[in-house]
């Protein structure tokens, strides 16, 4: 087979961008070490920004996005992979400027692929993907920090989107008191079946944005979404209490101040999960097949097909979906 489906965003000659089902050439991938068949890709708010055209994420038109995938290797020029071999790919420039997971065959570097952890399998890992990666690093990141279950209720913010969701989960599986934020109140009881306790209306989180400090109340937070939003959590941290920080969907900037970090000795600990070595993202996808593996995965996601994925990436960009959507690459 020299062909294969794919997702590709074309600029139109009227500068807008259109999602079209192509068939690509094997010869048009990049080179890379390992040629992957992929079973499984998801839908992440990266994806949906590079379907929009938007350059911040990817630079050249036509494109095909998709920062996570999972597959067989098909063909490899290394001695660390054999044809057959189950891999999870996620971040690096995969789905950025390097023709993605959309798509029914990839081309990367070794160094980009892990072996599928034992404990997962294909699609439970595209389930997870990047967004379970950042939930990890984020809870991870709290618990470094010296946050315990002991402590007091920990916040996630934006909790219905992939890392949210997760986060939620996770942080639940793990014995933390979870207080889940939400502008969509209708979902609150499916975020309660996740395992938090509290449902928090993001509303209430956009209050006293001008005020220097806010009422001590959380112990630790995710948070997902950025903007004032984030800096409010971090003015109701309690003493000595962390934010993890790794999403931006209410904005890039906050009105901030030094007030909570010198009087309440807080943390704000940013988290990336595209540009990790290799062998930190190894260790998070060890936790999440084994000892963090969180059970009732199928109560987050929605399937499609890359046929699907237009429809679906307009409602991500509305805010119309929650949890995960898993791509099955048919």
């Amino acid at each position: 087979m020299t062909t294969f489906k794919a997702l590709q965003i074309r600029e139109t000659d009227s500068g807008t961008f259109e999602q079209v089902i192509v068939e690509r050439d094997l010869a048009q991938l990049p080179p890379g070490d390992l040629l992957i068949r992929v079973k499984y890709s998801s839908l992440n708010y990266k994806d949906a920004l590079s379907a929009s055209g938007n350059r911040g994420v990817t630079k050249q038109f036509p494109h095909t996005p998709g920062i996570d995938a999972a597959g067989v290797v098909e063909a490899s020029s290394v001695a660390e992979f054999n044809v057959g071999d189950e891999v999870i790919v996620t971040g690096y420039d995969l789905g950025m400027n390097t023709a993605g997971g959309f798509a029914q065959y990839i081309r990367v570097p070794a160094g980009w692929a892990l072996r599928r952890p034992q404990g997962l399998s294909l699609r439970e890992a595209m389930v997870l993907g990047t967004a379970g990666l950042t939930a990890a690093l984020c809870v991870d990141k709290l618990e470094q920090s010296g946050v315990t279950p002991e402590d007091g209720p920990v916040l996630v913010t934006g909790a219905t989107g992939g890392v949210g969701s997760i986060a939620v989960a996770l942080l639940a599986k793990l014995g933390f008191t979870v207080a889940a934020s939400t502008g969509k109140a209708e979902q609150g009881e499916w975020l309660q079946r996740l395992g938090a306790s509290q449902i928090v209306a993001r509303s209430a989180l956009q209050d006293g944005a001008q005020r220097p400090m806010l009422k001590e109340q959380w112990a630790g937070a995710v948070d997902t979404v950025g903007g004032d939003i984030l800096f409010n959590v971090v003015k109701a941290l309690r003493y000595g209490g962390s934010a993890a920080c790794c999403g931006l969907t209410a904005g890039v900037a906050f009105n901030a101040s030094v007030l909570p970090f010198i009087l309440r000795g807080v943390n704000l600990l940013g988290v990336d999960s595209v540009e990790l070595p290799l062998v930190v993202k190894a260790s998070m996808w060890d936790k999440l097949s084994l000892q963090w593996k969180v059970e009732g995965l199928e109560q987050l996601v929605s399937e499609v097909s890359l046929d699907q994925l237009p429809d679906a990436i307009s409602r991500i960009l509305a805010g119309q979906l929650v949890g995960r959507v898993l791509v099955r690459i048919d």
